[in-house]
């Protein structure tokens, strides 16, 4: 019995070892000029049968020409990177901000996992923001904190003008909105840069201060086994006696660990940056004045925070609430419907019943291509409880699938609901469940929005629940939102976002002056109101 489950453990760990190999030969070969072509169809045809608005704000004729057009220009055989950017420029053209293509990894063996687990790369540590045409660096932790405020003047030998030029043209927003291309590509510019060159282990950026103009080399560090202890002689010095803790300490230290876990779950600690997901705090002459920052709708405890957090409010009877979704791409919509119960004081339904373009959108999802095997056999054991949910949340009208979320339903505001004065800080990167709150203030008249028009649709969004879909000849990931969410609310003309009731867009003398015009624009307008 040993040798047969020592036979099958070898078997297995060739065999895993052969398959990686295999894949990074594939994503890095050229592929056939015929199987280009096949991957173009695969991926249309996946959209064609799980994206129910594939046709919102690019015609059927004209969204099939580009697919087409894309094939006939594929007249050379060409690797699973260079296919990206080539596919990825056709399919923004659908003009839904969460379908997205994505390349393929390298993938690892066990040995090279355990070599990078712990690994360090200090170049996650700089934020960047895209301004007046520079790239500058937003924010940065660690040894990096004096560079925040510098301009990033090349990343190795490339401007990044250039690059962002390039990166623009594949990324897609909600319809013809252009505010989240201008933000996203700031924001999240390492992550497209790698997109396009694949995995990297050092990196050069020059730097410009108003002092100097420099070079720093990153480089991806190895976690290094530590050295051994040398052995201390025995004799008196070295026996010291060892600390012992009372079990009164021992159980307050559990109770102090206990309480920052409990703390970091309700304000959504995100560890990799030592910052939460939410912030309240009071600002003002007087801190009477509330200001929730809310990052994301994605992580903690939200219920907890916010029954706290307005409790806070009420308490203080706070003159006025600011809420910072700026920089907020989204997140779970049971996190904004419980918010909004808190900023209203009628009953509301936050979302229309979503379209879809099947009965069991749950089950596509999971026998995804993606998913893993023991997933599929997991799932293929409770499909009839999986069956039975979705059929029962689907129904059909006008010729159309609707699945309905419990933030369809009619819903109460909060005992604890805020009365006053609402602002709420919006820009180009507050997407997906961040405009849909938006939206509900904005169409409620229950706030005044400032800055800039949100990167995500006033008309809705399709999102929800994805189906991960691996082309099969490049390896290219492609994420198909499969559900349409929509408030009650519309706007015309279709495909734009959220738009300010007082429009502020941030200068660069306002970053190095360190201001926040869109804050200090609406502090000085709850002074004047309050004083009236």
């Amino acid at each position: 019995m040993k040798q047969l489950i020592l036979s099958i453990s070898i078997t297995l760990f060739f065999t895993s070892c052969t398959s990686i190999k295999t894949y990074n030969n594939q994503i890095t070969k050229l592929h056939s000029v015929k199987a280009l072509h096949s991957d173009v169809n695969k991926v249309y045809k996946q959209l064609q049968r799980h994206h129910p608005h594939l046709y919102q704000f690019t015609s059927k004729k004209v969204l099939d020409f580009k697919f087409d057009s894309l094939k006939r220009n594929i007249t050379q055989p060409m690797d699973s990177r260079m296919f990206y950017k080539q596919l990825a420029a056709v399919t923004k053209y659908i003009g839904q901000g969460h379908m997205s293509i994505t390349p393929p990894r390298k993938r690892f063996t066990k040995k090279e996992r355990k070599v990078l687990r712990g690994s360090k790369f200090d170049i996650s540590n700089l934020d960047y923001e895209y301004l007046q045409g520079k790239l500058w660096v937003a924010n940065a932790r660690g040894k990096d904190t004096v560079l925040t405020g510098s301009e990033v003047l090349k990343i190795n030998n490339e401007t990044p003008q250039a690059l962002i030029k390039k990166y623009k043209k594949l990324i897609a927003s909600d319809g013809y909105n252009t505010t989240f291309h201008d933000r996203v590509v700031g924001h999240r510019f390492m992550s497209y840069y790698t997109k396009d060159k694949g995995r990297l282990d050092s990196i050069s950026l020059t730097f410009k201060t108003p002092d100097s103009t420099f070079i720093k080399k990153y480089k991806r560090l190895l976690k290094t086994k530590t050295a051994k202890k040398t052995k201390i002689k025995k004799d008196s010095l070295s026996k010291l006696p060892k600390k012992t803790i009372s079990k009164a300490e021992k159980k307050q230290n559990k109770a102090k660990k206990k309480a920052l876990q409990e703390h970091r779950r309700k304000y959504g600690y995100i560890a990799s940056r030592n910052e939460y997901t939410r912030n309240l705090n009071f600002i003002g002459k007087d801190s009477s004045i509330a200001l929730l920052k809310i990052r994301g709708f994605s992580n903690g405890k939200y219920e907890t925070f916010y029954a706290e957090s307005f409790a806070k409010i009420d308490k203080r009877q706070s003159k006025a609430l600011i809420i910072d979704l700026r920089n907020n791409f989204g997140g779970r919509l049971n996190e904004i419907t419980h918010l909004y119960s808190y900023l209203t004081n009628k009953n509301f339904v936050m979302i229309n019943p979503s379209e879809v373009n099947s009965r069991t959108p749950y089950l596509k999802l999971l026998m995804s291509n993606t998913t893993s095997l023991s997933t599929k056999l997991f799932t293929g054991l409770i499909s009839p409880i999986i069956l039975a949910q979705n059929l029962m949340r689907t129904s059909k009208k006008d010729g159309k699938l609707y699945y309905k979320f419990k933030s369809s339903k009619e819903m109460q505001p909060n005992l604890l609901h805020y009365r006053g004065p609402i602002y709420v800080l919006i820009n180009g990167n507050s997407f997906s469940a961040s405009s849909l709150l938006s939206t509900q203030l904005h169409a409620n008249k229950r706030a005044t929005l400032v800055g800039e028009e949100t990167g995500g649709a006033y008309n809705g969004t399709v999102a929800g629940i994805y189906k991960i879909y691996q082309l099969p000849n490049t390896k290219l990931r492609a994420r198909i939102g499969m559900m349409h969410l929509e408030t009650p609310f519309k706007t015309s003309p279709d495909g734009y976002g959220v738009k300010p009731d007082v429009e502020i867009l941030p200068t660069l003398q306002n970053r190095i002056d360190k201001v926040d015009p869109e804050l200090e624009w609406v502090l000085k307008d709850i002074e004047t109101k309050t004083k009236d």
